[in-house]
């Protein structure tokens, strides 16, 4: 199994089967395009395209007409907002000149494809498929390739946003950062009944850095998987063997030639931080191995960034190797720089240490293994997952819920690559909310997200606590995960929703604490209490009695009234319950963190919520830690 698979949502999964594998459900995709010919999108054995499906096949610049087919039935882009001079290194079409469209849309709607490996390199080999294979999928290219970057501009976004609900597409999935207020206020789209999906942000693990925070979006944090690429790095004395991570693997060609220059011992040389170009440009690293220490002083800069910089600093020299001090070893997208050209490993402090205090000064890295299973500490949120409380609405929980992120195989033109991103978490949620739309056709977008924040996951397959990698490791709260890890199976039967009404959310700009949303925030406990209602739907046994648990946040007493909720053949489906905070100390307080979970008395279904409360003396110096 590659995780072009989602971890999730394996073959054997009971909501996968229960929705025909996704089946006609539509699923719009706003990104930068698609490479057609990917083997993901083969529509073998597929039926008419849905007679409800309202959208085009828009022909341009290496687009025509048969690039759309029963599995990508539509394809529009835009590119009005961007420059004559910037789209000349573009399609002016819906292909997709970066590969991010391409490898969401197949994490989402892939076709099984057998064999497939990052770069075709032999790792993380396996099937790639989506999370709903028999979805199809609507494409709208909004980003391009611009000066080295990527631009989505505000006007396509709201374009296709528009477009995507004549269309008649069921799920909205958008991997794209935080943008102005005009874009993401897409309340119209989920009056239209369609679900909305977006990326939490990629600036973690730095608080209240979460993006895309409306009310009613889901809004996906991203994990690591239970798979590494161990990389062995052996120094001159031919017994130490310090081990890195590294996306490094020997290409075919090179294994068929009799050269063994690729496993040469190379001479080592230490530098810091390598991203003086200047300083490096001024030294002689020919054939040699950086190695990259971390700066005395934390940069403004991601390491991931960092680390990009340093490849190319070493490609432009002609290093022959990078190793590279990173607090945490859970991202390799840096090392998309260096594929095929030379090996950089990631490596922590002690082994850094260890390498510049040996007697070695030449070293050999080999080239990287895959780690599959149990023996690999997973799930763990990832260092660059962004992290709530949101700053423009602190009332909103976010993010919402976290899904695979990290090292997901998925189709990049005409092969499959190694991405990680809450922009690869997105299709995973995306993928489940097509499928739970196929068992509930008739469930509302708040009740689809609040099946899956309410029986998503807070520990590993160990039972212990979820944890948040970061600066240094830590247990997961609300503000790294939301919910939790995404529970597919646990979501198609979640007993209990949480619903909302798309006109009850105009109350944003007035009361936001006031909706009905799967998750209780309290910035402001500055008074002798606060206390917010709630009201669930029963959507489980019509005849039902749950009991309400509660982890009240530390320091704060936490009461639910009532504590006992029940429902009878004939009744009404829905049941009011207050929930009041009291501080225990009037002190100028961080957040803590607590939940309130109902149980039935069957012992078939437990709805959790998270909550986040912080409590304040003076509102003008309010402390976001942790």
């Amino acid at each position: 199994m590659s995780y072009g698979e989602s971890p999730s949502l394996s073959s054997s999964s009971r909501l996968l089967r229960k929705a025909k594998y996704g089946e006609d459900v539509i699923v719009g995709v706003i990104d930068s395009g698609i490479w057609p010919e990917s083997p993901s999108f083969d529509d073998s054995g597929y039926g008419p395209v849905p007679k409800r499906w309202k959208g085009v096949c828009q022909t341009g610049q290496a687009f025509n007409a048969s690039n759309c087919n029963r599995k990508v039935i539509g394809a529009r882009w835009y590119g009005a907002d961007v420059s004559e001079e910037d789209l000349k290194a573009e399609y002016r079409s819906a292909r997709d000149a970066n590969g991010h469209g391409t490898h969401t849309a197949s994490t989402i709607a892939g076709s099984p494809v057998r064999g497939a490996s990052h770069a075709g390199g032999g790792l993380a080999a396996g099937i790639a498929r989506g999370g709903a294979p028999r979805a199809r999928l609507a494409i709208y290219k909004v980003c391009h390739d611009v000066g080295g970057g990527t631009s989505c501009g505000d006007a396509s976004i709201l374009a296709a946003l528009d477009a995507a609900i004549g269309d008649g597409v069921d799920v909205l999935s958008l991997s794209l950062g935080g943008g102005s207020d005009e874009v993401y206020r897409t309340l119209h789209v989920v009056a239209a009944g369609i679900t909305v999906v977006f990326s939490a942000g990629n600036d973690g693990p730095v608080p209240q850095s979460v993006t895309n925070a409306l009310p009613w979006l889901v809004t996906v944090a991203a994990t690591t998987v239970d798979r590494t690429f161990p990389t062995v790095v052996t120094l001159g004395d031919g017994e130490t063997k310090l081990v890195g991570q590294s996306l490094y693997y020997r290409n075919r060609s090179a294994a068929a030639s009799t050269s063994n220059d690729d496993f040469a011992w190379r001479h080592l040389m230490a530098f810091t931080g390598c991203d003086d170009a200047e300083k490096l440009r001024s030294e002689n690293i020919t054939g040699k191995i950086m190695v990259c220490r971390a700066p005395e002083f934390k940069s403004n800069y991601p390491p991931t960034a960092q680390f990009s910089w340093a490849s190319r600093a070493a490609i432009a020299g002609g290093a022959k190797g990078v190793i590279f001090e990173q607090y945490s070893t859970d991202v390799l997208d840096g090392q998309a720089s260096c594929q095929g050209h030379l090996p950089c490993v990631v490596v922590d402090k002690e082994t850094i240490y260890t390498i510049l205090n040996s007697d070695s000064n030449v070293a050999r890295i080999s080239p990287a293994a895959t780690m599959v299973g149990p023996q690999v500490a997973s799930p763990r949120i990832a260092t660059f997952s962004s992290r709530g409380p949101s700053a423009e609405f602190p009332s909103v929980l976010k993010p919402d819920i976290a899904a695979p992120g990290v090292s997901i195989l998925a189709a990049k033109r005409d092969s499959y690559v190694l991405l990680s991103g809450t922009s690869m978490a997105c299709p995973h949620v995306s993928a489940v909310v097509a499928l739970l739309k196929s068992v509930h056709p008739d469930w509302s977008p708040a009740m689809i997200k609040s099946a899956i924040v309410t029986t998503a996951s807070v520990t590993d397959r160990f039972g212990l606590p979820i944890q948040a990698n970061s600066v240094q490791r830590k247990p997961a709260d609300a503000f790294d995960m939301g919910g939790g890890l995404i529970a597919p199976d646990r979501a198609m039967d979640p007993g209990l929703v949480y619903d909302i009404q798309p006109e009850e959310y105009k109350s944003l700009d007035d009361r936001v604490d006031r909706l009905n949303l799967p998750s209780i925030a309290v910035p402001n406990l500055m008074y002798d209490s606060v206390t917010v209602s709630r009201t669930v739907t029963n959507v489980g046994p019509v005849e039902a009695t749950y009991r309400a648990v509660v982890e009240a946040p530390a320091g704060v007493a936490m009461d639910v009234a009532p504590p006992v909720i029940a429902f009878e053949r004939g009744g009404v489906r829905n049941a009011t319950f207050k929930v009041t905070f009291v501080a225990k100390q009037r002190v100028q307080g961080g957040y803590a963190f607590g939940s309130l979970t109902w149980l039935d008395d069957a012992k078939r279904h437990s709805v959790r919520i998270p909550v986040a409360v912080r409590t304040v003396v003076r509102d003008f110096v309010a402390d976001v830690s942790r």
